[in-house]
């Protein structure tokens, strides 16, 4: 049996979005899971320079999570992603499928591969409204055509941005969050043998981590890892 089961608990990577960094964005998490399962965060390496590096790509964040995978003496793991992250895990699963026991998505930002049509004109359509934009007036817009209509955004903290939200650039599916979470969520039904939606009410891809992760959504997470694992276990003994 592989070391990682033999911990006792799941072993889960989380991976952030492009606003905040993972401890913030997995801090809610981390708190409900308590020690049912040993949460570890990494941040994306698109910010581990105040500027992304020129030759930056992909590769680099799969090769990190790798170390990073390593650094904890974890062979197989369950991978958590948020957003940018989300697009990231995909990526890691799709290239390593022997080290994933379960991946978990908050709304991916995008799907790795070839784009639908639908999907190139829903990110045609947002490029548009973004095109010339800068700033808060960028980042306002960006917001708003991720949201359905009404849905209610949080105001920006006051105060200067923390050290580490100064790295994160301007231009980066819950109940209340954009139809395209729906499309990107049949796009991924057809490459998943086992694949599931939950759905949260109230929630859209920008309210805080603390409103995302409620009992609900942390048992289903839980039902996840725990599944995952008496999968493996019992395939380890076959």
């Amino acid at each position: 049996m592989s070391s990682e089961l033999m911990k006792g608990r799941p072993q889960v990577i989380c991976l952030p979005g492009s606003v905040a960094p993972a401890a913030q964005r997995y801090r809610p998490l981390i708190d409900a899971v308590g020690n049912e399962a040993e949460l570890h965060t990494k941040d994306l390496e698109v910010y581990r320079e105040a500027t992304p590096a020129p030759d930056y790509s992909i590769e680099e964040e799969l090769a990190a999570i790798d170390r990073f995978a390593e650094s904890k003496d974890l062979g197989r793991f369950h991978l958590v992603g948020y957003s940018g992250g989300g697009f990231i895990s995909l990526a890691y699963s799709g290239t390593r499928p022997d080290r994933i026991l379960s991946l978990g998505l908050f709304e991916p930002a995008r799907i790795p591969g070839r784009l639908t049509a639908d999907e190139q004109a829903f990110f045609a359509e947002i490029e548009g409204k973004l095109e010339g934009l800068h700033g808060d007036q960028f980042m306002a817009t960006f917001v708003r055509e991720q949201v359905r209509p009404g849905a209610v955004l949080a105001p920006p903290p006051s105060g200067p941005p923390s050290p580490e939200m100064q790295k994160r650039p301007a231009g980066i599916a819950g109940d209340l969050s954009h139809e395209e979470q729906a499309l990107k969520a049949g796009v991924l039904a057809r490459l998943f043998m086992d694949f599931r939606v939950n759905r949260y009410a109230g929630v859209h891809h920008f309210v805080p981590p603390e409103q995302i992760y409620t009992p609900q959504h942390v048992s289903a997470l839980l039902a996840l890892w725990h599944g995952a694992e008496r999968s493996a276990a019992q395939a380890s003994l076959q």
